[in-house]
């Protein structure tokens, strides 16, 4: 359900589905595939980029994290809802932006290494803001359960990950412009 239903004309898929919830998570994908993010995600000179994680971190991560393609314009986060996933970007560009009574207003752009959704998984609050694909994107995604499998199986693997993204949340709090666009 939209958040504004004034403003469900702005977006082809007016009734957005929790895309991670959707996906089969039981498919180990080849280390190669997740190399890909792992490059992104090293290549990312944006002033929040996450720290990258070890080759073997990354390895340990592969049952895991879930692949993901949007097609332009299509609606990964929606604005109020309460889904907890949280998302990498290995390519492609996303559009951060609030909806109120008068509209939207863009927050942030998004791109090939950079992280979506750390605000609602850390807090357990509704999502603070809409994420929609500008280009053709290709993401990963870690359900708070797979995240808890992953704490149960591989606990250190679980706490690099978790302080890799709280560092990219504590840079998105410290500066003023981001920090509305922590989703």
């Amino acid at each position: 359900a939209r958040c504004n239903k004034n403003t469900s004309s702005l977006y082809p898929n007016p009734n957005p589905v929790n895309l991670l919830a959707s996906m089969h998570t039981s498919t180990p994908h080849t280390a190669s595939e997740l190399s890909l993010l792992a490059q992104a995600i090293a290549a990312n000179q944006a002033d929040d980029a996450m720290a990258t994680l070890t080759d073997v971190q990354w390895a340990a991560l592969n049952g895991y994290l879930q692949p993901l393609t949007l097609a332009p314009g299509q609606i990964l986060i929606d604005q109020g809802s309460t889904d907890r996933g949280v998302y990498w970007v290995e390519s492609g560009s996303l559009s951060v932006h609030y909806e109120d009574e008068k509209g939207r207003l863009r927050l942030a752009l998004v791109g090939a290494g950079g992280l979506l959704g750390e605000g609602a998984f850390f807090s357990h609050r509704p999502r603070s803001a809409t994420v929609q694909a500008g280009s053709a994107c290709r993401l990963w995604g870690l359900t708070p359960l797979r995240f808890t499998e992953l704490s149960n199986r591989q606990p250190a693997i679980a706490l690099a990950l978790t302080l890799a993204m709280g560092g990219v949340l504590s840079k998105r709090m410290a500066n003023r412009r981001r920090r509305v666009a922590a989703t």
